[in-house]
């Protein structure tokens, strides 16, 4: 399709996955993180069509030097960067770290997104789209995290209306638990994981291929209509009405 899309978080989990799923399609893509080797080898495993720049989406002037390298037309973004930058960390009792850890989380998930949303919300095209990555922890709960991605979900429904009349549309994409990714840092016991599972429908975790393959349909013309929506990928673990 040659379209041009940039996935935030790229190197690694569901934001490769992403990347792969558009460069798949003969689309031209820019991956995005703060890590260079590990961006760098991803650009190189998924082919001439994609190509690395190191960003900290938290650092407005490295974002602004991000917009400065893009071509004048965005077709995409997927906002894939994030996490939850307490998960393996103790809970702080000092009220200064527990400040550090709430904002450190929000800054992960929620200024990423929109720091590099404003920086090329002027060069997305009519047809295009913004995704971002939400989590079930928006509507489960997870403290600082959890927090973080439900106001992911309500910057987005801002995001949609002011989006809509450009013919652009923003949507998030919700995960349950999903295997082979950093996310969760390999700190899960096998029961954790077990309970994670047992608690969806369909009796398995999911991949970063079912996240990827959601986010590739809504940027398709079969989407066009779809806008202001957290989408649910977690296999039935937490059901909307």
């Amino acid at each position: 399709m040659n379209r041009t899309v940039l996935v935030t978080g790229g190197s690694t989990g569901i934001g490769r996955a992403v990347a792969a799923a558009f460069a798949a399609d003969g689309d031209t893509v820019i991956i995005t993180g703060r890590r260079p080797a590990p961006l760098q080898a991803t650009a190189d495993a998924l082919g001439p069509r994609v190509r690395a720049v190191v960003c900290d989406g938290t650092d407005p002037a490295q974002v602004e030097a991000l917009a400065s390298q893009l071509p004048p037309a965005v077709d995409v973004l997927a906002n894939c960067a994030g996490g939850n930058t307490d998960f393996d960390r103790p809970t702080p009792h000092d009220l200064s770290s527990l400040a550090a850890n709430w904002r450190a989380n929000i800054d992960a998930n929620l200024l990423t997104a929109v720091l590099t949303t404003a920086a090329v919300r002027n060069r997305l095209v009519r047809g295009g789209s913004v995704i971002t990555i939400g989590s079930i922890a928006a509507d489960t709960g997870a403290g600082a995290y959890g927090a973080a991605k439900a106001a992911v979900a309500a910057w987005n429904v801002d995001l949609a209306a002011q989006l809509g009349a450009h013919g652009v549309t923003a949507n998030v994409v919700a995960p349950g638990y999903i295997a082979d990714t950093e996310f969760f840092r390999d700190q899960l016991t096998d029961e954790r994981r077990d309970e994670l599972i047992a608690a969806t429908h369909t009796g398995r975790a999911g991949t970063p291929d079912d996240v990827a393959t959601t986010v590739h349909f809504l940027a398709s013309r079969g989407a066009r209509h779809i806008t202001g929506q957290a989408i649910a990928v977690n296999g039935g673990q937490h059901t909307t009405r």
